[in-house]
């Protein structure tokens, strides 16, 4: 089996990945945000993606006649953000839009103004989303926390908070920002992030600290948002019973391919080999296993499609993810011509594999 990878990194050949890649952009990891019009739903994702409030007001799409969806990043997209726009606003009923997308998120984000206790809208679309029983996590955020005295503001949090969980009726966390912090940046931007990562574990990912990464770590960074998408679309490939047994090695081929072009390498079978035997005796033997093994609980009536197919989904991300790394590596000390440590490759792949396997927690409910 492990054959088929060999089979598809001869440069000449363009193995067709669109059924692949449509699959990924259908499953995309999805944040739903709700709250009224300024609470400050943009200045969340802005908080997250580090893009300018023009990149995210010209990214938005609508999904629906009032919904509108923005894919991150805009090409080769790892991660979704839906907003329901117009709630409060009036003649704007939310209810079939709410049905519509209540299939599409993995996660809620709701955004209140803490000095906003009217949040009858954003409390109704709740109570309709809980019906459909397909969404189970919920974030809620307290936005403008500093234009408030303290005393005033765990008054005005404990009464959003005491709404939300009568509409809701299920557990949730909180937290409290304020997205125009008076030095420029965002109060609690680091607790933001925890608490979105527990419900989106790839934003872990995507924005874990990098200020301490030397160099080879820092070339890494420019294309993790690459290797990102190709275990996305590994993953939602393995979601389909018999589909990821090809799909898989072509697409993880196809990344070492476009890798080792970025990096001014020579992709060939020569290349590969070295690659994959830095990684140890043992590597190909165990790949091909688990990649068989993973697409035969798939045909299991009833648990194959659904447990099973999530537990194959969230390890052909992780193994994506675990290869893409490594190879940067490998393919970062290749071009300056410096000695290649297996010791090293196999630790980092390992490490690797461990924190694709925590991203990988987002499929659906």
């Amino acid at each position: 089996m492990f054959e088929q990878i060999k089979e598809f990194i001869n440069p000449s050949k363009n193995p067709d990945l669109s059924q692949a890649q449509q699959v990924q952009h259908e499953y995309l990891p999805t944040l739903w945000l709700l709250g009224k019009t300024g609470a400050g739903k943009s200045s969340f994702i802005q908080a997250l993606t580090g893009l300018s409030s023009i990149e995210v007001g010209n990214g938005f799409e609508p999904c629906t006649m009032t919904a509108q969806v923005y894919d991150f990043p805009q090409q080769k997209a790892v991660m979704r953000f839906l907003d329901t726009r117009g709630l409060g606003e009036a003649d704007y009923d939310a209810s079939e839009d709410i049905k519509e997308i209540s299939k599409s998120g993995n996660a809620i984000v709701v955004v209140m103004k803490v000095d906003e206790p009217e949040q009858s809208a954003v409390l109704d679309a709740l109570k309709q989303i809980k019906k459909s029983k397909n969404i189970e996590h919920l974030l809620l955020i307290h936005s403008a926390v500093l234009l408030t005295n303290e005393a005033g503001r765990e008054r005005q949090i404990a009464f959003n908070e005491m709404q939300v969980r009568e509409s809701w009726g299920k557990p949730f966390n909180s937290v409290s920002v304020d997205f125009e912090a008076a030095e420029g940046g965002v109060y609690n931007e680091q607790l933001l992030i925890s608490e979105v990562t527990k419900i989106l574990p790839i934003l872990g990912l995507l924005v874990e600290d990098k200020a301490h990464s030397d160099i080879e770590n820092a070339n890494f960074n420019q294309v993790q948002k690459e290797v990102l998408w190709y275990s996305g679309s590994a993953a939602a490939s393995d979601l389909i019973p018999g589909l990821g047994l090809v799909t898989v090695p072509a697409i993880q081929a196809k990344m070492l391919h476009s890798l080792a072009n970025q990096y001014g390498v020579m992709w060939n079978k020569r290349t590969f080999t070295e690659l994959t035997g830095s990684l140890g005796s043992s590597f190909a033997l165990q790949y091909s296993a688990k990649l068989g093994a993973r697409q035969l609980i798939k045909l299991i009536p009833v648990y194959g499609q659904t447990i099973g197919a999530a537990a194959a989904a969230s390890m052909s991300f992780a193994t994506t993810y675990g290869l893409g790394r490594v190879a940067c590596y490998y393919f970062y000390h290749k071009s300056k011509g410096e000695p290649i440590s297996e010791q090293v490759m196999q630790d980092l792949y390992k490490n690797a594999l461990k924190k694709g396997k925590a991203a990988a927690g987002y499929e659906k409910n």
